[in-house]
């Protein structure tokens, strides 16, 4: 079927209108029209090829909220009329010992990305969320509640869930001092989550000015780490540090912030980073570890989690005419938190 979408010829090419092929409708998969798609910053890095495996005409998204419009004749899981979600995966093998686990993100195979990846029905590339509408194999289709504002929700489905699996997975709750690093579209939702599951929530910056904001997202204090006597006082205290920060950078002055068997996890800089120093790692058995966006099963106990607690994200709303502007105050950092496309505008 020809669908409407946006996308982009080349790395230096705007984002324009385009009309895509999506794959007739298998008996596992779900039609799905698409109300919203969040921007984030890995679209602006795919569609400009800085990250080198782009292939064009390459159409970004993988925050996508929509309503159900037809489903093959094996689904039973999703209707007609349902609200549901799309994050980063539309596909993998599903056999292997990572899938299995629930890590389909893992896939020893390798996983099929919502863009960027291969069609495993009619081959070639496929295509993301910036379009009328998506064809998706229904395990890889998220169930989202009516109570969540479905422009909001969009985030969730890869700040939400890349913010989540690592509090889930070093099973962080009542009790742990945690620090988020960097204030952003994952830094916020850590914020979020991580006051939601009862820690103590420090927010750590290189930006006084965004104190303010931190507080209003519910942490307990404000640590300035360009501040010496700041990080001093917190040496040695935090169980867990969550590292938003999604470009190279020193890691060491936030190791010596953790505890005894601490963890800092990596979840926004996909690039080579300064040198660790190692005795910073022996003393206090302390942890460096990455993580990427969640499993289904754990995408959708986040997206339940919010649905409970109230959570989404902050963003702003824009047309889909406005999506290259949107772009350029990304890489700037001019937005709080995230960017949604209204897909009707389309």
């Amino acid at each position: 079927m020809q669908v409407a979408a946006y996308a982009t010829q080349g790395p230096t090419d705007p984002l324009k209108p385009f009309e895509i092929t999506r794959r007739d409708l298998q008996p596992d998969d779900v039609l799905i029209d698409i109300t919203h798609c969040g921007i984030c910053h890995s679209d602006i890095h795919s569609a400009r090829n800085e990250w080198g495996r782009a292939k064009y005409p390459f159409v970004p998204g993988h925050e996508i909220i929509g309503r159900v419009s037809a489903v093959g004749g094996k689904v039973t899981k999703h209707k007609v009329g349902n609200l549901v979600g799309v994050g980063c995966l539309v596909d993998s093998c599903l056999k292997c010992s990572a899938c299995h686990d629930g890590d389909e993100q893992y896939c020893e195979k390798g996983s099929v990305g919502t863009y960027g990846g291969t069609e495993p029905v009619i081959g070639g590339p496929t295509f993301g969320g910036y379009s009328k509408q998506i064809v998706v194999r229904d395990a890889f289709v998220l169930k989202i509640s009516e109570k969540l504002d479905p422009a909001a929700a969009a985030p969730l489905l890869c700040a939400g869930i890349t913010s989540w699996s690592p509090l889930k997975h070093w099973g962080i709750g009542k009790g742990d001092k945690v620090g988020v690093i960097g204030l952003g579209g994952l830094g916020h939702m850590g914020i979020k989550f991580a006051v939601a599951l009862g820690a103590e929530v420090v927010m750590i910056t290189t930006s006084p000015e965004k104190g303010a904001d931190a507080r209003r997202l519910g942490v307990s204090d404000v640590l300035v780490s360009k501040d010496r006597e700041q990080m001093k006082a917190h040496r040695g205290s935090f169980d867990f540090l969550l590292n938003t920060v999604p470009v190279k950078h020193d890691l060491n002055p936030y190791l010596g912030l953790l505890a005894r068997n601490g963890t800092m996890v990596i979840v926004g800089a996909i690039e080579p980073l300064e040198p660790m120093h190692g005795g910073i790692l022996l003393a206090n058995r302390r942890s460096v570890a990455g993580s990427g966006i969640g499993g289904i099963a754990e995408t959708q106990e986040m997206l339940d989690f919010c649905a409970e607690h109230g959570i989404v994200c902050d963003i702003e709303m824009i047309d889909m005419k406005d999506v290259n502007p949107a772009y350029d105050r990304v890489v700037k950092g001019d937005v709080k938190y995230r960017f949604v496309i209204d897909m009707a505008t389309l």
